[in-house]
């Protein structure tokens, strides 16, 4: 069965595997302090690796640094 697509008043964010979270649709990003960050721009990609130059944004580190990570859950430990 397929999916429904999402409304257009929705956000999107899909993780990619081994790569940063890219977000589509309409959002609001901020700071831990509640101030927004401007994007520019409806869909941006977010570092998941940590070593992105332009965090929060991805900039493509995670293939130099080799990051890993599924595209969905993980379990925690003891699972």
């Amino acid at each position: 069965m397929g999916q429904t697509a999402p409304a257009m008043d929705e956000a999107r964010i899909t993780s990619y595997r081994d790569g940063p979270l890219l977000v589509r649709g309409p959002f609001r990003l901020e700071d831990q302090d509640g101030n927004p960050i401007e994007t520019g721009r409806g869909t941006i990609a977010l570092c998941r690796c940590g070593k992105s130059r332009l965090r929060p944004f991805c900039d493509g580190s995670h293939k130099v640094v080799r990051f890993r990570a599924p595209s969905g859950a993980e379990s925690g430990r003891g699972s």
